[in-house]
């Protein structure tokens, strides 16, 4: 097992001390970026009326920021493995500053995606070098709940930050969210300044065995199944702001609370899906994908009855974020070898995902209206099904080989 020394910058505490502050830093900064990423799926409507552009086309900012976290992430992390960890969180949060401050100041709608590309670029290698830093914070036997509360700044985003930015955005413009961000981002980066210890590594990644690893057949097949997943979930959402005002007829303050509510159900989805991934993972993945293109496809009809909708929105938050831990846990079994690149690359896998579904959304839109959204949607959780079923069935016969073992990563 490796060692890490962590040096302790005035020499008067232990780093242990000072765990829980340090490790809020890190989930705040996944609080702000969860928020850069959901954000504009609440001000579809006012970007796109500022701007003088289409809701199509306002929801390629959606797609560019998911491209960019795409492109960025294993780039960022090939290029930049060998620098200090510590440091390496400043840089990048550097870079998620400046692109939302630019978002803030955006005249056109061409510079505003651009700023979003260039913001994206931090997300995915934010997460994986901080949630590493965060199990290496603390001792062994709280290394899983260490990253566990880092990345339920993600979750907590969805619940609390996006709705109150969307709030901000329709009361003081939606240019206001993203000063809001720009804000949470400062107060982060001074906390990584202050509080987070430099973390020596006396060993280096190995980037040819991580590629190798990375390639392999089964994880590429799993790292698929996620994008479809993903896909499934942002062709619907990136578009629900306008479906819930337009086909359901929901007053915008009332879209708010329907996206909070949103949210409890994705946290509830996470929570039930990591233990029936514990129980029994690709049964239980292979269950849920079927559970939510059923659910999806349930829309098609509860959009007409607001009740109905916001109850089968709450379900679809359930659904679709209960497949995330098993989509890792799956990745982690079958790269286990190649951790760093394997991890960092399913972000860049699920946000092709994300950046495809909101962009076929946008083509449906254009040629079949709003109201395809929720077929497209449960066709592609149908397809990301029919993946976790030729993953399970291609390596169930395996159960002596680690990598294609369905148990739970040790």
């Amino acid at each position: 097992m490796n060692i890490n020394k962590v040096k302790d910058r005035n020499g008067s505490k232990q780093a242990k001390n000072r765990f829980p502050l340090s490790l809020l830093c890190l989930t705040l900064g996944a609080f702000a970026i969860g928020m850069t990423e959901f954000i504009i799926m609440g001000l579809l409507p006012n970007v796109a009326s500022d701007l003088g552009v289409s809701i199509p086309q306002a929801g390629q900012l959606i797609t560019s920021y998911a491209l960019g976290v795409a492109i960025g992430a294993p780039i960022l992390t090939v290029f930049t493995h060998k620098l200090p960890q510590k440091k390496l969180l400043v840089i990048l949060m550097c870079i998620f500053i400046a692109g939302n401050a630019v978002s803030v100041i955006a005249p056109t709608y061409t510079l505003l995606i651009t700023a979003r590309v260039f913001t994206a670029f931090a997300h995915g290698t934010f997460l994986g070098v901080g949630t590493i830093i965060a199990a290496r914070l603390v001792q062994p036997d709280k290394r899983a709940g260490a990253v566990s509360v880092v990345l339920a700044g993600l979750t907590v985003a969805n619940i609390i930050g996006v709705p109150f930015g969307t709030f901000i955005g329709q009361q003081l413009g939606w240019r206001a969210s993203f000063g809001a961000i720009t804000v949470l981002g400062i107060i982060s980066l001074f906390g990584i300044i202050r509080f987070i210890p430099v973390i020596v590594q006396q060993e280096t990644a190995n980037l040819r065995e991580q590629v190798r690893g990375l390639f392999n057949p089964q994880v590429l097949l799993i790292l698929l199944t996620g994008a479809l997943g993903c896909g499934s979930l942002f062709s619907l959402f990136t578009y629900i702001t306008p479906m819930l005002q337009g086909i359901a007829g929901f007053a915008e303050q009332s879209v708010t609370w329907i996206l909070v509510l949103f949210g409890v159900g994705v946290t509830l989805g996470n929570i039930v899906g990591g233990k029936l991934a514990d129980w029994k993972l690709m049964p239980s993945l292979m269950v849920n994908f079927a559970v939510l293109a059923v659910v999806i496809s349930l829309l098609t009809v509860t959009m007409q009855h607001p009740v109905l909708a916001v109850v089968n929105i709450f379900l679809w938050g359930i659904a679709a974020f209960g497949i995330m831990p098993g989509i890792q846990l799956r990745i982690m079994n079958l790269a286990h070898k190649a951790p760093l690149l394997a991890t960092t690359s399913s972000h860049s896998a699920l946000n092709l995902g994300n950046a495809a579904g909101a962009y076929l959304g946008g083509a449906a839109i254009n040629s079949f209206g709003l109201t395809s959204i929720p077929w497209l949607s449960a066709v592609l959780a149908v397809m990301a099904l029919a993946g976790a079923w030729f993953s399970y069935v291609s390596t169930r016969g395996r159960a002596s080989a680690a990598a294609g073992s369905d148990a739970p990563a040790a």
